[in-house]
């Protein structure tokens, strides 16, 4: 019983340290969501906005976009894709991972 409750502080413990964390993650992709991506895809992901409309971006929530693999979401903020500009030199690779995993949290939301 006492390893029961000192497993259960302990896991407690780990929680209440990796939550921030997590918390701050989603936090810096949102900001460099807003900063790199919002003017064209929207802050929901839609692709509905003038320049958006302009350029023809696609709605991230899109099955067409959520169902393509991390790596090739990857290539594309990376290098670009038809009037997608590339964003590898302006964004950290660390920091395109954060925006995957964004893109794949947005048609939750």
């Amino acid at each position: 019983m006492r390893k029961l409750i000192q497993r259960s502080i302990y896991a407690g413990m780990v929680c209440s340290l990796a939550l921030p964390l997590l918390t701050q993650a989603q936090s810096d992709a949102a900001t460099i969501y807003k900063t790199n991506c919002d003017l064209c895809h929207g802050p929901g992901g839609s692709g509905d906005t003038p320049t958006g409309k302009a350029f023809h971006a696609k709605d991230l929530r899109s099955d067409d976009v959520q169902k393509q693999s991390d790596a090739t979401l990857t290539e594309v903020i990376t290098k670009g894709r038809g009037k997608m500009p590339a964003f590898g030199g302006k964004i950290r690779p660390a920091d395109v991972q954060k925006l995957v995993a964004y893109i794949r949290s947005l048609p939750k939301t």
